[in-house]
């Protein structure tokens, strides 16, 4: 029986299940694969993801569901955005009454056009509450300082949560718009794949800028379309997150769009990376709220032509550039 159940042992939720262990929180760990569940419970340590963090003992590791969630408190997914609905489905006749839901996941679901949390409030019921922020794993396990969003419905419960994750490296803000909070977190990936492809390029620091800039506005005319705040999108999971995904290599997006620029197969990218990279996924999901909801996204069209109809990147930044000319501001 454990405090906190994290569903999904890649780089972020191993991330966030040492980071509550480390507070004394009593954890279980839930890892798909079956041997690496027994390799990590054996060896205290995720070679595939973290290879030089070593896990406190207060983390139990197992494959199986129904004894990672028995009687938690609090249930994290960090599940890949696509398999979400699958492995909730598999967990929803484990949980218990009380138990709050935490989707630290950053996708929309293809097909349905789902954020996470409506997947997650659709599959069990319960309340669901959605962490999201520019917090790359490697730096929260250094304990360098980063600050990220958690959005609730119910006040109360984001007090709570507030205080589970809070640390003196890891500051956590509340916040009430879960819906503006997740579509940020999801359309920074395809941005940042758009400045991949411009720094692979050689397209310079100008274009990064306006690609960071036009993408937020992009994203912001969809999230307040769809219904969410505004100001979400000025901070830390808008904003912010965009930043720190459109500038780094650690970023898997930033690095799928360097690759893309340099001319390798979308194919070939993915079947050399270990993470699943979701803003390719989520492009197209972007590609059709676009279409839904009659919001002009050109990056994000862009982006999605060269994914999936592969589109030349260099003509694609020739497109974005000859669009008819407008307002800044409409």
């Amino acid at each position: 029986m454990s405090y906190v159940a994290v569903i999904g042992a890649g780089s972020w939720g191993t991330t966030l299940a040492y980071l509550l262990s480390k507070k004394g929180y009593d954890v279980s760990l839930w890892v798909y694969e079956k041997d690496l569940a027994e390799e990590i419970e054996r060896t205290r340590l995720n070679k595939v993801y973290l290879p030089d963090i070593r896990l406190p003992e207060n983390i139990m590791i197992s494959h199986r569901i129904d004894e990672v969630v028995n009687k938690a408190r609090y249930i994290l997914n960090v599940v890949p955005s696509q398999y979400t609905r699958a492995v909730f489905k598999e967990i929803s006749p484990y949980l218990s009454n009380g138990s709050a839901i935490i989707s630290a996941s950053k996708g929309i679901e293809r097909g349905t056009l789902m954020t996470i949390s409506s997947v997650l409030k659709e599959l069990t019921g319960h309340e669901v509450a959605a962490l999201s922020g520019p917090s790359f794993a490697k730096e929260v396990m250094k304990n360098l300082p980063t600050a990220v969003t958690l959005a609730t419905e119910n006040r109360n419960t984001g007090i709570l949560l507030q205080e589970l994750f809070n640390t003196s490296t890891f500051r956590v803000y509340t916040h009430n718009d879960i819906l503006g909070v997740e579509i940020g977190g999801a359309l920074k990936n395809v941005i940042a794949i758009a400045a991949g492809i411009s720094d692979s390029l050689g397209l310079g620091n100008n274009a990064r800028a306006s690609l960071i800039t036009r993408g937020l506005a992009e994203i912001t005319r969809l999230g307040v379309a769809m219904g969410a705040e505004e100001k979400t999108f000025a901070g830390l999971s808008g904003l912010g997150d965009l930043v720190l995904t459109c500038t780094s290599a650690l970023s898997r997006n930033y690095t799928l769009g360097i690759k893309l620029g340099q001319g390798m197969k979308l194919k070939d990218i993915l079947e050399q990376t270990i993470s699943v990279v979701e803003g390719v996924e989520t492009a197209e999901s972007a590609f059709e709220l676009s279409n839904k909801y009659n919001i002009e996204m050109p990056i994000v069209e862009q982006v999605y032509k060269i994914i999936n109809e592969g589109k030349d990147p260099v003509l694609a930044v020739s497109d974005l550039m000859s669009r008819s000319m407008k307002p800044e501001f409409y």
